[in-house]
């Protein structure tokens, strides 16, 4: 008997891409039909949009069998879609990409290629976006020098969540069941054999980017906080060169005291080194709370997103509801 070939899932997160997504749909299918000897099939995750996205999703899926329909019952983020798709993904390789036709489709091809060749992780390294202006790029910069700089789990520069997984990094994935999901990282966690494409990320069609700047520093506080006690140490280290400043003045008062020398009595001194470590001792305070914070959440442990649509399931196949989800 013939052996089946394998089997590729798409996984794509949607949000407000009513303008763009019909011709995501066209754009990608042209490159799944083309791939020889594989099969196909593409899991749509409606992150709670409120315009025309999940209608036209319904569309697609009621005329092409391959695609798989999941709608979030609100807007739970972009990681949170990206995780119901993993949930949701069933096939001997896994791509995760945008749904706005910035993560070109064309790339799968090499992606398959280099996972053929042996690699359980493929990623897509971004070079630069086109019209981008020099404030974006510079924050991407700075906030994956910062990330390298504190976490122990290395990001390479511009990589984003534009992968494939091998089934076997997808299973491993999936076992990672921490609720504030900074995905790249945790793709680089695993760690299996990772090799890795490079693209120029085109401008967008139609619509604006939905990552606005306060969404982009909770993902950056999540892979802080996520992958690095860094800034704990940090403290720890603060306050110990605070100590030994404080013991090299002690010396200098006593040696004045010794030698007769006269000191020069003021407050500015005082006020400088109360304000100083006040504010030290807050913005630590504070660095603390951010882990209590996500200690609480996950003790709670509350689902990672809820649906209020998903397609039957498949024969032998199983409800979302058994992972992140709940029904």
């Amino acid at each position: 008997m013939a052996a089946q070939s394998p089997t590729l899932c798409v996984v794509s997160p949607c949000y407000q891409e009513a303008e763009v997504i019909e011709a995501f749909y066209r754009e990608l299918k042209e490159v799944l039909v083309s791939l020889p000897d594989m099969s196909h099939r593409i899991v749509l995750v409606d992150d709670g949009s409120s315009d025309e996205t999940l209608v036209l999703l319904n569309g697609l899926a009621a005329k092409d069998p391959t695609v798989r329909v999941y709608s979030l019952s609100r807007n739970f983020g972009h990681q949170a879609a990206l995780t119901a798709g993993l949930d949701a993904a069933r096939g001997d390789a896994v791509v995760l990409m945008d749904s706005d036709l910035q993560h070109p489709p064309y790339m799968i091809r090499e992606m398959i290629r280099l996972w053929k060749a042996g690699n359980d992780v493929v990623s897509a390294v971004r070079r630069g976006t086109a019209n981008a202006g020099w404030l974006k790029s510079s924050t991407s910069r700075g906030f994956y020098w910062l990330i390298n700089l504190l976490s122990d789990t290395p990001i390479v520069s511009g990589a984003a969540d534009f992968c494939l997984l091998s089934r076997r990094a997808h299973r491993a994935l999936l076992r990672l069941p921490e609720r504030h999901r900074f995905l790249r990282g945790m793709v680089s966690w695993i760690g299996y054999q990772r090799a890795y494409v490079h693209f120029d990320a085109p401008e967008r069609r139609a619509g604006h980017s939905k990552y606005t700047a306060l969404k982009m520093v909770a993902l950056a506080l999540n892979a802080t906080f996520s992958f690095s006690a860094a800034p704990i140490r940090l403290a720890t280290q603060l306050g110990l060169l605070t100590v030994l400043l404080s013991l090299l003045y002690l010396v200098f008062i006593l040696a004045c005291l010794v030698f007769n020398l006269t000191l020069v009595q003021g407050w500015a001194s005082i006020v400088f080194v109360v304000t100083f470590l006040g504010g030290v001792q807050l913005v630590f305070l504070g660095v603390l709370g951010e882990y209590v914070a996500r200690i609480f959440e996950e003790v709670k442990a509350r689902p990672t997103y809820l649906l209020k649509q998903q397609p039957p399931p498949e024969a032998g196949g199983e409800n979302l509801a058994d992972h992140h989800a709940q029904p």
